[in-house]
């Protein structure tokens, strides 16, 4: 037992400061990459995908989260409505948030 408190005081005098800094550089490191890969490409997308939301006007063919493509025909707030087909000449609309929008497709795309 008296040789251990020996070492550790031995290590306190030779640079213990320095080398429990030095164990800390790993953990800085891996907190850099893990902002640099992950956390800073995602922010990028959920930024741009804001954009797109925000952007979205009357006409436009979208596609949403689960794969329905339909055309624009109202906006507010939170939602959108959009048209999906048309059964007897009358449209058929469903109510959707606007955050479901996955892609702004090319004019022309939705065909009824």
């Amino acid at each position: 037992m008296l040789f251990i408190t020996d070492a550790l005081a031995a290590d306190a005098a030779a640079g213990g400061a320095a080398a429990a800094a030095m164990q800390f550089v790993p953990l800085i490191l891996i907190i850099v990459v893990f902002w640099l890969f992950l956390i800073r490409p995602q922010q990028k997308r959920a930024k741009e995908h804001q954009k797109m939301v925000d952007g979205l006007k009357t006409g436009d063919e979208v596609m949403t989260a689960g794969g329905l493509m339909g055309k624009v025909t109202a906006l507010d707030n939170a939602n959108i409505r959009i048209q999906i087909a048309q059964v007897d000449g009358k449209a058929v609309t469903l109510q959707l948030s606007r955050q479901t929008v996955a892609n702004v497709l090319p004019k022309g795309t939705v065909k009824f």
